[in-house]
Formats: C-alpha cells, structure tokens, sequence
C-alpha cells in the first residue's frame, strides 16, 4: 500500500506539472490558431535564465519574480509580435514550421550561452529537507507548490475563458477577428496577451518539473520533457481546461505506475516509461471524435508552379551533369559529405509528394528512414568485416516495409487532418525512437534469435549490384544523384496526371473533393505509402553512406530540422527539396565543422571561430522563422527571378555561364578550392536575379513607365511590344497598318 500511496503521489505531481505547460498550449492555440511546438524550448530557457539568476547570487524568490512576473511573458509577446501575427493565411506547415524554428532557435541558442558539457542542477523551493508525512508517505512542499499551482491555474483559466470579457476577446481574436475589430477590440492585442501568458505558464512548468525530474539541467532533455505534455492537451482537444487538467493527471499516474508495477529487467520498461506519453497522444488522437470535413473557408498565399515532365528530366540530366563535374574537385571526404547531402535530398521529396502535392503532415520522415535501415540490416546485408555487402534485394525489402509501415500508421490516422494528423506522426516517430531503436536486448522468436539495435548502433556496409559497388565514393554520389533526378521526374510526371490532380483538390478542400464522389481514404493512404517508400530508400542510402547510425541519426527533431529546412527552400518544388535535404545533410554541418577546425588551429581566433560555428545553427533556425513572409519558399522567388532575367537579360546569363566556367578551370588546376568554388557557385546562382533585374531596371532608365504609356506620346509598336514585356503578355502578330489616306483627295500619303 506504501508503494502504492508512493506512486500516486508522485504521480499527481508530475501530473500536475503537466497541467501547468498544457494549459499554456490550450491558451496559445485558443486565442491565435498557432499550435505552439516551441513551449518545451520556452520553459528550457526560463528555467535556464532561473538557474543563471541564482549563480548571479539572486536569492530564489527573486529570480522566481524575474521569470515568471518577467521573463515569461516578454519571451510570448516578443514572439507573437515579430514572427507570430504574421502567420495569418498561411497553411499548417507553414504555422508548424515557425513555431519549430522557434524551438531549433531557442535549443541552439542556450547550448551557446550555457555550456552543455557543465553540470547544472535546480533545487526544490525550500530544499529537500521541508516536507510533511501523508499517509506514511513523506511529500516536499515543492511537490504541494505543484499540486496547488496546477489546481490554481486550471481554475483560473476556466473562470478567464467563460466569465470574463477578456476570455471571450481572446477566443474571438481567432474565430473571426474582423468582426471582433467591428465591436471596438483588437485582435492583436488579446492574441498577444494569451501567448504572454501561455508563456508564462510554460516557464513555470520548466521551473516545476526540473527539480521533480532530477539530473543535470540540459537544453534537449528539459524541451522533451516539456512536449510530453503534448498528450495532455489533447485529452482537452485543445479547448476544455478541466478535461486537459484530467489527462494530465492521467498521464502522470500512468508514467509512474509503469516503474512501479512492470519489471525492471532488461530495457522495456524504462523506454516505455519515455514512449507513455506519446503512446496516450496518439492513442487519443485516433480515439477522440474529430471535426467534420469544411472547405476551404481561408485562401491561403502558398503558391507553387509544378513543373514538367519534359523539363524535370532536363534539370535532371542538368544536375547529374553538374555533381559530376563537381566531384571532379573534391576529395574522397568531400565526395563522401556531398553524397550524404543526397541521401537526404531524397527523403526530402517524401516531403515533397506528401505535403507539397497532397497537404498531408509528417513531422518524422527519418523515421521511416530508420524502419527501412533496420529491415535492410537484418535481411539485406551479405558477408562479413570488409567483405560485407548490401545487396538489392534487401534495399528493395527494406523499401517495402517502410511503405507497409507507413500504411500502418496512417490506416488508424486516415481520419485526422492537419495539426492533428501532424502530432500523430510525431508521436509515432518518438515512440519508434525510444522504443525501437533503443532495444539493445536479445529477443526470440520463433526459434529465432534477434537484437533490433545490437550494441546501440547499426553498421550498413555499401550496396553491390553486379559491377555496381558504391564503397567507391563517387559511385555512391552519382547513384544517388541518378535516383533523385528519377524519383523527381516521377513526381512530375505523378503531378501533372490524374491521380496528382486528384491530391491537389484534397490538399485544397476535402470536402469538395469527397463531395466529388473521390475516395479521400484510398488517397490518403497511397500518397503516405509512396512517401514512407521513398523516405525509407533514402534513409538506406543515408545509412550505407554513414557507415553506422545508431538512434541519435533518426530522432525527431533531425526530422523537424529536415521539414524546416524543405519548407523554408519550397516544399512543394522538387528543387525545394534539393536544396532543403543538401543543408539538412551537409549545410550547416559543414559549416559548424569547418568553424570547430579553425579555431582549433588558430588558438589567437578560437573564440571568433567558436562565435561563427554558433550563429550558423541560430541564423539557419531564424531563417525558418520567416517563412511565415514567404510561404512558398525562396526556390519561388528565385525561379521567377530566372524567367524574368530569362526574358529581359540573356547578356547577364550568358556572363554568368562564362565567369563559372572560368572559376571551375581555376578549381580543376587547383587555383581555388574546391568548396571555395562550391560557394561562390552558390552565391552567384542565388544572387544572379537579381544581377538581372538591376540590369534591366538600367536598360529600362529614361524610358516611359508603363502606366504613362500613350499620355504623352503616341501608341507606336515599339510602345506596344514593350507594354506586352512588362505585362508578361505573348508578343501579338499584328498586320501592317495602311497609310493613312489625305481627306478629299484619294491620294496616299507617303508614311511618315
């Protein structure tokens, strides 16, 4: 009974806990429309800010003041302000992806200023010492803080949503924020004020649950700690407080009746006291009933030009073309680096063909990854040490299984929509990191003697197809490259047919769609089996490349890394897929690590070097911070500066062309570096448009605007065919005009 009386307790206060931060997402979401992925990141950096404020001598009650009273609710008004509010219209992803941003920014930021490799530890209010005795059971008063703040709050919070005119503001600054402004209030200012608090609340859980959890202080632990509240907020559908505060004590007894009673052998228990909390959010986001199909109510500004399948296979061929060159100038470790950038360049297009094309959510793609590298380690690798081989068929299975597996998880999902369906497939990528591939013991059956993730890694030898062997570098690096350029030109040539059109009216109003007479079950079904079949080929490919992964190659947050990085380029272009797997894979690694090796040569210039190595993670998360201005992604906009320099200014492309052949015959000789030229090759393609635009803004200097065309002066062809250019008209096919003929006397008049 002891035992029994322990537990509950304990589980109540973490319970309790978990009311505090679900609260603040319930609150956010509420009032803005924003599910708030960054609240676990808020509460790290409180209660980072909380521990600094003691080391600075601070007694605790102050520092307690400075970032609940303070702190809290700068950080949600700063946020709403500048990234938040600017995300009206835009799609899910487009609002997922900000608030992951925010949670990339805010991790990467407190590993820069507080040093991950030091010890940090958070005492309880009052110390350990002050407790009392309940029923035999010895509680802290630090655990009573809980359990009366939690009570406090969900009371509070129920009272602000249905008693006071300040609730309703803010539930009405998100159902219809024009007629809120026509009652005299505005929306901002009630949006702004529940992500103050939401804020708030998310710091005070940080600052609660990190003494209750023990251990040292730490960035990442503290952030999952915290969206294991995830689950809790959804017990309340992201509405009911008293329902939301029910699931959290649920979750908390559950997590600590599961170390009480299941059996401490081996590792199970322990990864599934980690996996409780998604386990329960995706248990109740198939569970719980869901709200009907609507159409489209709000336009959104994401824009994509799907391309051809005639000229996919033209910058296919193009881009097979170029990484060959360029692999001309690299070194084996380069070669190795650029192709690992490929393996990741293709489970981006998973991305592509299901949330560009169909509108469907998956925040873990590197899961399925992970299934498919299981699968081809276990029935696909040939041989030992050296001689140890992939072979086809294990590629080809382990293909399959990710696509069986992503049918699996979507068949029970297939009725969930948007954020739901996005906290879904996080809740199932977490649970296959903690469960599957932290499984290091022995299992058996039938007969059969297997370990899942032996020794807590896999080593995937290369692929070997007949004389094809990709432990040569650039073999690697082209089959790659040949099977993103196909994968790609099927995704064109899947856009442009029937069933792609059919995922285009479902990603714009399934209700239409359904009302159509179109199977929305069947399509939802099919396009995440292709995306987890071609998440898993690249998450092989990824493994054989790296040579051993182990469970820190496939967690969630490489994934939400990955999705920003595709969304920020263009998810709904192939090329934005390119470009967002190639930072993912090789980007900002390759810059932190080129930063980390200088300054360990250069003692004099370690800090500067160490200053740069940070700000590359920070400013890749502030980047996806702004997607919320351009939802389409910068491959859009750099695509339409390419027509326009196309059309106006063939000179500027021409000298373009030539300076680049010239820097690569300087990088063959060995002149210039090869990554040398790799960047400023990227810089040139990126900035060229607007080379273009400058130099037709200067070929168009002194010439009439088009607006004035016709008032000061007469219509002439010329006139008329530039009017057709600026407009982007087809130039018109006119017939010659008559000479005019003089009144009264039936002569023609010799033109003018």
């Amino acid at each position: 009974m002891t035992t029994f009386l322990t537990y509950t307790i304990l589980g109540l206060v973490l319970g309790a806990v978990y009311s505090i931060a679900a609260s603040g997402l319930v609150l956010t979401y509420n009032t803005s429309g924003i599910f708030n992925f960054a609240h676990g990141a808020q509460a790290m950096f409180g209660t980072f800010l909380y521990w600094q404020f003691q080391q600075w001598g601070w007694p605790v009650w102050l520092a307690l003041v400075a970032v609940i009273g303070v702190v809290g609710p700068v950080m949600g008004a700063a946020l709403h302000a500048v990234i938040m509010k600017g995300l009206r219209g835009t799609a899910d992803v487009t609002k997922i992806i900000v608030t992951v941003s925010v949670l990339l920014g805010t991790v990467y930021l407190a590993q820069w200023v507080w040093d991950p490799d030091q010890a940090r530890t958070v005492d309880m209010f009052f110390g350990t010492g002050a407790k009392v005795s309940v029923g035999g059971v010895e509680v802290r008063y630090h655990e009573i803080v809980c359990l009366v703040a939690a009570v406090a709050i969900a009371a509070g919070l129920r009272v602000l949503f249905t008693r006071s005119r300040a609730g309703v503001v803010m539930r009405g600054s998100v159902d219809d924020p024009d007629l809120l402004r026509l009652t005299g209030h505005d929306p901002e200012r009630a949006a702004m004020l529940s992500w103050a608090l939401g804020s708030t609340l998310a710091v005070t859980a940080g600052v609660l649950i990190v003494p209750i959890s023990g251990g040292a202080l730490d960035a990442d632990h503290l952030t999952l700690l915290v969206i294991d509240a995830f689950a809790a907020a959804m017990f309340g559908r992201l509405r009911s407080i008293p329902r939301t505060f029910a699931g959290a004590m649920v979750l908390g007894l559950a997590a600590n009746y599961v170390l009480a009673y299941l059996p401490s052998a081996g590792t199970f228990t322990g990864n599934l006291r980690v996996s409780l909390p998604m386990i329960i959010l995706f248990t109740v986001l198939v569970v719980l009933p869901q709200d009907r199909l609507r159409g489209a109510a709000v336009r959104t500004r994401e824009r994509y030009r799907p391309p051809t399948v005639r000229s996919a296979a033209v910058w296919g061929a193009v881009l097979v073309a170029g990484v060959y060159l360029y692999s001309l100038l690299l070194s084996d470790a380069g070669i190795t680096t650029l192709a690992l950038g490929m393996t990741f360049a293709i489970i981006a297009l998973s991305l592509t063909v299901l949330t560009g094309y169909a509108g469907e959510l998956n925040l873990a793609p590197l899961a399925f990854g992970a299934v498919a590298t299981v699968v081809a380690f276990h029935f696909g690798v040939r041989g030992t040490g050296l001689d140890a081989r992939l072979n086809v068929q294990g590629v080809l299975l382990a293909v399959v299984a990710a696509a069986l597996v992503g049918g699996l998880v979507a068949l029970p999902a297939l009725r969930l929509r948007g954020l739901y369906l996005a906290l879904a497939t996080l809740a199932f990528g977490e649970f296959l990191s903690n469960m599957v591939l932290r499984d290091t013991t022995e299992h058996k059956l039938l007969g059969v003697r297997f370990t899942l993730f032996p020794d807590g890694s896999l080593v995937v030898p290369p692929l070997r197809a007949g004389p094809l062997d990709l432990r040569n570098g650039t073999s690697s690096l082209l089959t790659a490259t040949v099977l993103f350029a196909l994968i790609g030109i099927g995704l064109a040539a899947l856009r442009g047919s029937g069933y792609g059109r059919r995922l285009a009216a479902m990603k714009d109003s399934p209700a239409a769609t359904a009302m159509l007479g179109q199977d929305l079950v069947r399509l939802k079904l099919s396009v995440f089996m292709i995306s987890a079949a071609i998440a898993g080929l690249g998450g092989v490919l990824m493994a054989s490349a790296t040579g051993t992964v182990s469970q820190e190659n496939f967690t969630f947050v490489g994934s939400l890394g990955l999705l920003m990085l595709v969304v920020v380029a263009g998810i709904g272009y192939i090329s934005g897929a390119l470009v967002g797997g190639l930072m993912a894979g090789v980007g900002s690694a390759v810059l932190v690590a080129t930063f980390n090796d200088l300054a360990l040569g250069h003692e004099g210039m370690a800090n500067v070097y160490t200053l740069l190595g940070h700000l590359v993670l920070v400013l890749t998360a502030l980047v996806g911070m702004g997607v919320g201005r351009n939802p389409s992604g910068f491959v859009h906009d750099i695509a339409d500066g390419y027509r326009r320099t196309r059309d106006g200014a063939r000179p500027v492309l021409y000298a373009a062309g030539a300076a680049g052949a010239v820097l690569y015959v300087l990088a063959l000789t060995g002149v210039i570096g090869a990554w040398t030229f790799g960047i400023a090759a990227l810089c040139a393609a990126m900035f060229l448009p607007l080379v273009g635009d400058m130099y037709q803004a200067e070929g168009r200097a002194g010439r009439t605007p088009p607006e004035l065309a016709g008032v000061d002066e007469p219509y002439t062809d010329e006139l008329r065919a530039e009017l057709d250019r600026a407009l982007g008209l087809p130039a018109a096919h006119r017939p010659a005009r008559p000479a005019p003929v003089l009144a009264g006397k039936g002569e023609a008049n010799a033109p003018a």
